[in-house]
């Protein structure tokens, strides 16, 4: 099969099958003459979905895409597992929050992958001389987020958490010349519910800030590290 034949998720698969490493949504698009890299981005979700692709984080910082081809060992052909579980690599105490680091890291991803956006850290200094870092943001600052990796509702605490994330948002959007695109990144439905609902001041109060409300899908091996945190913390 050559790259001018066959359906897009055909030529896809046959390109990362030939292929000696993964490859971004981008470099697929280019590869395989699509205009539309959205088009490129739903295929390779719904393959992922389907089990035929793994889709992680690679070197770059960009989700790639290689075949769910497992070896003897575990491993995918042509991709680096996309998190090691912390436990695995380093001793964790009870409080850590490790976990739920890395897991933000791939929710910002996700985030810049579905918007077509390069995200990143960013620590940003107002006229005055206050700092302030941000979960990911873009070269141009025209969006700012802060990413909360939990599974299920949350406590109030945790609200008040979310809710302290979402005013530093909107406060550092109001020192920048331009204001940006605000978002909060959840990683559950759940989680993100008491801040969606419309009975909720929360939500109202986010609503009125023009403080989006976005949830990553996450890969089960994400999922279940977030949760063996939350029980080793609150045990």
């Amino acid at each position: 099969m050559t790259a001018t034949s066959g359906t897009i998720s055909e030529r896809i698969l046959d390109t990362l099958r030939t292929s000696a490493r993964p490859w971004d949504d981008d470099e697929l698009a280019q590869r395989l003459g699509v205009a539309q890299r959205q088009t490129i981005n739903q295929v390779c979700r719904r393959l992922a979905a389907d089990g035929q692709l793994q889709r992680y984080i690679g070197n770059a910082g960009k989700l790639v895409n290689a075949l769910r081809e497992p070896q003897s060992d575990g491993r995918v052909v042509g991709a680096a597992a996309p998190i090691e579980p912390v436990s695995n690599s380093i001793e964790v105490t009870p409080g850590s929050s490790a976990e739920q680091r890395a897991a933000e890291g791939v929710m910002i991803a996700y985030l810049a992958d579905t918007l077509g956006l390069k995200l990143g850290p960013q620590r940003i200094v107002t006229a005055t001389g206050a700092r302030v870092e941000v979960d990911g943001a873009d070269d141009n600052r025209s969006l700012l987020v802060e990413a909360w990796a939990h599974q299920g509702p949350p406590k109030v605490a945790q609200k008040h958490k979310v809710l302290a994330d979402a005013f530093k948002l909107a406060w550092i959007a109001s020192t920048l010349p331009m204001r940006p695109r605000l978002i909060l990144c959840f990683s559950d439905e759940a989680a993100a519910k008491p801040f969606q609902t419309g009975r909720s001041w929360a939500a109202a109060a986010l609503r009125d800030q023009h403080i989006e409300v976005f949830v990553a899908e996450l890969p089960e091996q994400v999922r279940a590290d977030i949760l063996a945190a939350q029980r080793r913390q609150y045990r």
